[in-house]
């Protein structure tokens, strides 16, 4: 399973909010690609970046940050937020992202997802954002009546690389993912799955890893605060099931 270090901008700077509130928010770094840095040289094969104003505004507004980590960074690369028409899908990929990610339009056009997908295979991920087993979009701002697992299954056939699973009320609470929720989505999709939200202890990455299904993890706050000692998770997720 591969453990995916969440760096999540706003206003430049990498924090980490409380239930995606933008209020409520921590200021972790002030350099973040630094930070995504240090996260490589503790050996992560991968980053998680989230644009959190962008998710707000609906087009890219920490390109700046982005485009530094890219830069110094030797490693892959996913992104979210304000990602939503095929030129900024394009963009972001020509600046060396290795995938994108979509969530709002998965909702609100699931028909771009399906022509990105298309476009660039293995590039395009779906982020399913949910509170109560019900999608939340717009920077988790607005509710909708779509189950998670419908949406999931509506991409199965549009060749997207992973589905992105955040269980909202877990975010940032350090209270623990949702495992039982995430288990059952990755055993009815045939799609790679990643946790996302309240991975705060090794013992949650195992609990994930564990059940065989899960692919990867995200985990933020929790690797800033040292509560996960990250050499020592990425050691153990290496270990099989």
């Amino acid at each position: 399973m591969i453990l995916y270090p969440a760096i999540d901008l706003k206003d430049g700077q990498a924090v980490r909010l409380v239930h995606g509130d933008m209020q409520q928010s921590t200021v972790f770094s002030d350099d973040p690609a630094a930070q995504a840095q240090s996260f490589v040289d503790a050996g992560c094969e991968w980053l998680h970046l989230v644009d959190l104003n962008g998710a707000f505004a609906g087009m890219p507004v920490n390109a700046g940050p982005v485009g530094a980590i890219l830069e110094t960074c030797n490693v892959p690369a996913q992104l979210g937020g304000g990602i939503r028409d095929m030129q900024t899908i394009e963009g972001w990929l020509k600046k060396g992202l290795a995938r994108v990610i979509l969530g709002t339009v998965a909702v609100e056009d699931p028909d771009l997802v399906r022509t990105a997908a298309r476009a660039f295979p293995g590039q395009v991920a779906v982020g399913i954002d949910a509170r109560n087993g019900f999608v939340a979009t717009r920077g988790w701002a607005e509710e909708t009546t779509v189950r998670v697992t419908d949406l999931a299954r509506s991409f199965e056939d549009a060749g997207v690389a992973a589905i992105i699973y955040t269980d909202i009320l877990r975010d940032g609470a350090m209270s623990g993912p949702n495992v039982a929720a995430t288990e059952a989505l990755a055993r009815a999709v045939s799609l790679p799955v990643i946790a996302s939200g309240g991975v705060s202890s090794l013992a949650d990455l195992i609990a994930l890893r564990d059940t065989g299904v899960i692919s990867g993890a995200i985990s933020g706050r929790a690797l800033y605060d040292g509560a996960i000692d990250l050499p020592e998770a990425l050691r153990v997720l290496k270990e099989p099931a």
